[in-house]
């Protein structure tokens, strides 16, 4: 989820410092970090004990 959020912060700070017109990357930027952030949460996530 770390990842994600420094792929976002790192295009946000790029696009804020630059001219960012490539809308490829942007995209792909996007993608990328909700994949890696549903494959964090995915992984984090703990499922219900039926033992209780």
């Amino acid at each position: 989820m770390d990842v994600a959020k420094y792929m976002t912060t790192a295009l946000l700070l790029s696009s804020v410092f630059s001219d960012m017109n490539n809308t490829v990357i942007i995209a792909t930027v996007i993608a990328v970090a909700s994949l890696l952030l549903i494959t964090g949460l995915w992984l984090v996530y703990e499922k219900p004990n039926k033992n209780k």
